[in-house]
């Protein structure tokens, strides 16, 4: 017996996003650029694919206000360039851009960047959402907090959801001011000597707006006007050494950066991690004794977070995964090679209990996203084994 094609509906409004979820009974698994599909637990089959990039273009935007009301299926590159003539912008930058990422891919998957140093995640700058329940119930807020009937702010369960718990059919979000330089300052170090040398940076008065180390040097990145962000650049490096990078090669270092968050090297997994950042070195010692020679390290001895290559063998992955739990981090599989079987989060958190209670209240059929947060939301099957 044939296995049934699966139907894909690209609804192009949030009415007709509401009703695509009420007329196709059975699973949804929502669809974007298709940057992250790999991220997380690996999808069940679904019943009908719900494509969001119909849903595209900025609703409203208030220049004045700073805010803006965005399409989530809208390539967050192009909404960059939109805000750009406006000398605007979304504070964040998250590698994934590059390929066209939608702004609610990069919400669903809490995706987020080096400047979310100084300007935290998508999750600090969305103001307002308008979302379409399991039930096909329309949310909206409008800056205000979407709340279900046990006091959630919805908004915020939904950001790193995986396109589960409901679909994100538009984000209102609060903008800061395009810099008018970004100068990076780039100092030579070694893993073991990151983790100080970012302390300096931050006890010295520079105001750094991200601080990422990758490929044997820190790179640190500077905003404001042309004399005050300069001059912020060249004291730090006259403080801790290092140079002043040209345009063009701070442009090519931060794409190298952007290059290791997104590979996808063969036969092995990409791995995300966060830990506070004291503890960041020796995590990284202990996945590298674990696994071996790490590849594709990229790290922020700042926040905590970083990423890396891992060989694709469960077991390999598992221990990574519980190296972090240990530390009181969490971790995440990103990408990984088709067809691998392997454990996509860490032993389940005890917020895991609160993240069912959720997922039982707003999906209580796993309609949406069936298998993204599995084992922490088990498939319905195995509801009654814990994680």
């Amino acid at each position: 017996m044939s296995t049934p094609a699966v139907k894909t509906v690209t609804p192009t409004t949030v009415d007709e996003l509401r009703d695509a979820v009420l007329d196709h009974p059975g699973t949804l698994r929502v669809a974007g650029a298709g940057t992250a599909a790999d991220w997380a637990g690996t999808p069940a089959p679904a019943d009908t694919v719900l494509d969001v990039t119909g849903l595209s273009g900025i609703v409203t935007h208030n220049p004045g206000d700073m805010t803006v009301e965005v399409r989530a299926g809208t390539p967050f590159a192009a909404l960059q360039d939109e805000l750009a003539q406006h000398h605007q912008r979304v504070a964040v930058d998250p590698a994934r851009a590059a390929e066209g990422a939608t702004l609610g891919g990069l919400f669903a998957t809490a995706d987020s960047g080096p400047r979310s140093l100084q300007y935290g995640s998508l999750r600090d700058l969305v103001i307002g959402a308008t979302v379409v329940l399991p039930d096909g119930t329309t949310a909206r807020s409008g800056g205000h907090v979407i709340k279900n009937v046990a006091g959630y702010d919805l908004t915020k369960v939904l950001h790193g959801a995986h396109g589960t718990l409901a679909v994100i059919a538009g984000l209102v979000l609060r903008l800061h001011p395009a810099p008018r330089s970004t100068p990076t300052a780039a100092v030579p170090t070694d893993r073991a000597g990151m983790a100080d040398l970012a302390r300096r940076v931050a006890d010295s008065p520079v105001e750094a707006v991200a601080v990422q180390w990758h490929a044997d040097r820190l790179l640190v990145l500077f905003e404001g006007s042309e004399d005050g962000a300069d001059a912020r650049a060249r004291r730090l490096v006259e403080t801790v050494g290092g140079e002043l990078l040209a345009a063009n090669e701070a442009t090519a270092a931060w794409d190298a950066h952007g290059a290791a968050v997104r590979a996808r090297p063969e036969g092995r997994a990409v791995f995300r991690l966060g830990v506070i950042p004291a503890a960041l070195p020796g995590v990284l010692d202990g996945l590298e004794a674990d696994a071996g020679a790490l590849t594709e390290v990229t790290a922020s001895p700042r926040t905590g977070i970083a990423t890396v290559a891992l060989p694709a063998d469960a077991d390999l992955v598992a221990a990574a995964h519980r190296r972090v739990a240990e530390a009181g981090g969490t971790s995440s599989l990103r990408q990984r090679p088709d067809g691998a079987s392997l454990p996509a989060f860490g032993p389940a958190p005890a917020s895991a209990v609160l993240l069912r209670a959720v997922a039982a209240s707003l999906d209580p059929e796993q309609r949406l996203g069936r298998g993204r947060l599995a084992p922490w939301v088990p498939l319905p099957e195995t509801t009654g084994v814990t994680a």
